[in-house]
């Protein structure tokens, strides 16, 4: 399986040092580097058994926007946009509504909805897709996987597939038994497309497009490539997204009918950027202020350490 990393803030070899965690913290949410780790769980598993006609990216940011797709695995078969959670506990997933249960059997609505988050990422990385003019032979299909052996999830026809722990190797064996849906040229030709969007020159740009839902019904063989209409936007997706942890969640979803979608407008003037503020190490001062208080309680606590030792 070819995997094409995009995660922020992680090095060469693809570990994330204790700077950049503090980092990726103060910008994504505590459940960033948590989330990363388990993500790395599930690719292992993907890498261990998949074949080389599949692709992964990995937490591909939409052009234009704070949007982040954590997994996009294509393959022959599809496509998937897979949210991989750490959380441990007992849930319920019954329709669009992610429930916790708590030891006496009640549910209550979860601070977070993992089903929705899905979804709506799910539908983001569909505008992007039909903005840039690329249409696919399948409907982009989300997941969620919870990798904790903890999580105990009662499935009731949830809106995306929930996959756990112990079954995530039969879902494996479930893409590899998928029937093929277009040749391996044309999927490899998606991805680039996929990680380089670019406009083309030649082309004229339209004044206005209405931003639709993705067709019902999907050429069996091939996708289109014709070019983007404009870049992305996340203003026009249609629905706002606000930050949950490392990826945005939304307030709402997509307007229901054609008539309410929102059109792309014209290009807008870039606004002259105010002067870029003095950075300490890659950290805005905020960030430093942060990360130098954490030292100094660590410092604290390894002095309070030493002194009880001493005084044994």
């Amino acid at each position: 399986m070819k995997i094409i990393d995009k995660t922020p803030l992680q090095d060469n070899k693809g570990n994330i040092n204790i700077i950049a965690r503090v980092q990726g913290t103060l910008k994504y949410g505590l459940n960033w580097f948590a989330e990363m780790e388990a993500q790395k769980v599930v690719i292992a598993q993907l890498d261990h058994a998949l074949e080389k006609s599949f692709v992964l990216i990995r937490n591909f940011n939409l052009p234009g926007s704070k949007i982040i797709i954590p997994l996009i695995l294509i393959g022959l078969g599809g496509t998937y946009v897979i949210y991989v959670t750490p959380a441990k506990g007992r849930f319920e997933a019954k329709g669009d509504q992610w429930n916790t249960i708590d030891n006496s059997g009640n549910s209550q609505p979860a601070r977070i909805n993992l089903l929705e988050r899905v979804v709506k990422l799910t539908r983001a990385f569909q505008k992007f897709l039909e903005i840039y003019k690329i249409a696919l032979p399948t409907p982009v299909e989300p997941i969620l996987i919870a990798i904790d052996p903890g999580a105990h999830i009662e499935a009731m026809r949830p809106i995306v597939k929930v996959v756990k722990s112990d079954v995530i190797k039969v879902f494996i064996s479930t893409l590899l038994q998928a029937a093929p849906v277009w040749r391996s040229e044309k999927l490899h030709a998606l991805v680039d497309r996929i990680v380089e969007p670019r406009l083309r020159e030649e082309e004229p740009k339209p004044e206005s497009a209405a931003l639709v839902e993705p067709p019902s019904s999907y050429s069996p063989s091939r996708f289109e490539d014709s070019g983007p209409a404009q870049p992305f936007d996340a203003n026009d997706l249609g629905f706002a997204f606000e930050e949950e942890g490392h990826v945005a969640a939304t307030r709402s979803g997509l307007p229901k009918s054609a008539a309410e979608q929102p059109q792309l407008a014209q290009p807008r003037p870039r606004p002259v950027s105010a002067p870029a503020r003095r950075k300490i190490l890659g950290m805005s001062s905020t960030q430093a202020i942060v990360l130098a208080g954490l030292i100094v309680m660590w410092c604290c606590v390894m002095v309070g350490l030493a002194y009880i030792y001493l005084n044994q």
